[in-house]
């Protein structure tokens, strides 16, 4: 019988900094992976790469990975944000962007088990860290997604 696999998905805004770690700390998180292409963005101060890892490793013991394969293209995010491509279009390219990357054998349950995939999105409906948990349970079959 395959172990069944506890991911986590948590988005950073609409978020106050208590609430963003005491979430992931009493969900048990034991590392965050961060999906997004550019990780130094203003959009929160305490999501920052350099204060994220700081602030996960003090306050929570909660390790720390960005993996660039997991996020969207710019080009792709760029389109989806101003409109040129709807949610649909976006979920399709994101789908087949991550097929053709086999993000399957970039990352292995191991890592996965008790992470926390994140992304800037408040809630996980319109957003890719959805997407890369759906497409890794079809992949596997084993996964347990839980939205922060």
């Amino acid at each position: 019988m395959t172990k069944t696999i506890e991911l986590f998905t948590i988005g950073f805004t609409k978020k106050t900094a208590q609430d963003f770690f005491e979430n992931l700390t009493q969900s048990k998180v034991k590392c965050v992976i961060y999906t997004r292409v550019n990780n130094v963005s203003q959009l929160a101060g305490f999501a920052k790469k350099k204060d994220l890892e700081y602030f996960l490793k003090v306050i929570c013991n909660i390790g720390y990975i960005h993996i660039l394969d997991l996020a969207p293209t710019k080009e792709l995010l760029d389109d989806y944000k101003k409109k040129r491509i709807t949610w649909d279009d976006y979920e399709q390219k994101f789908n087949n962007l991550i097929t053709e990357r086999e993000i399957e054998k970039k990352v292995s349950p191991e890592l996965l088990d008790g992470s926390c995939l994140l992304c800037s999105e408040a809630k996980p409906h319109y957003c890719h860290r959805r997407l890369v948990a759906e497409y890794l349970n079809q992949q596997w079959g084993n996964i347990k997604v839980c939205h922060l």
